[in-house]
């Protein structure tokens, strides 16, 4: 089945592999992260998983009661859903339910361990939120040209142009790529080699989206 689990991120630096070349990695840390609830397709429509990670002081009454329900009684910063194939299989034991990771079994209020489902050599896919940039031009954002410097138009080097029509439609388009937000958005990469991988750190090649500190979601 999909492995699954939260990390945040960590400091980057560089490490050799055994063949002597020099890589860039990307430390995760693998705060305690629990399986808080179970989504299942013939009760809610679909089968998920619902993850806590992050200890935190104090949390939401909503998100205190999910965590008592599943037996846990620290508060937890980040709770997230992660989609299951329909195919999963599901256990019961007494009132509480599982899912059959392999040989082995994960119950509601187990901790997940990074060693159920990577290993050195795994390739993962990663979601996080990227940093947020601010305010950017049409240059910075979407790679614009820009428009000339020469005849006049010293002033007009990183303007957008033409926005629209003079006739009809006569308005801008939806969607129309120009000044604004930039950052902040989701962004998944996938086929990230694991370098390492213990209980507490998961050391991927490569960056990984986000600021030190950011909520990944780590999936096989």
């Amino acid at each position: 089945m999909k492995g699954f689990i939260l990390g945040q991120k960590s400091i980057q630096e560089q490490v050799f592999t055994d063949e002597g070349e020099r890589i860039p990695v990307t430390h995760i840390s693998i705060n305690p992260c629990y399986l808080i609830d179970i989504k299942t397709l013939k009760k809610d429509g679909y089968n998920a998983v619902l993850l806590g990670s992050g200890v935190t002081k104090k949390t939401q009454k909503p998100t205190y009661g999910k965590l008592l329900k599943a037996g846990i009684k620290t508060p937890l910063r980040f709770l997230r859903e992660i989609r299951l194939a329909k195919d999963t299989q599901f256990i019961q034991k007494e009132e509480k339910m599982g899912i059959q990771c392999g040989e082995q079994s994960l119950m509601v209020g187990d901790e997940v361990k990074t060693s159920l489902f990577f290993k050195k050599g795994d390739r993962i896919v990663l979601t996080g939120i990227s940093k947020g940039k601010g305010f950017a031009g049409v240059v910075k954002r979407h790679g614009f040209k820009g428009g000339p410097r020469t005849h006049g138009q010293s002033d007009r080097e990183r303007a957008p142009g033409s926005i629209g029509q003079t006739t009809t439609p006569g308005r801008v388009y939806r969607g129309k790529r120009m000044a604004g937000r930039m950052g902040g958005d989701t962004i998944t990469i996938k086929n990230v080699l694991v370098v390492e991988s213990t209980d507490h750190t998961l050391i991927v090649k490569g960056s990984v989206p986000g600021a030190r500190k950011g909520l990944l979601i780590i999936k096989s």
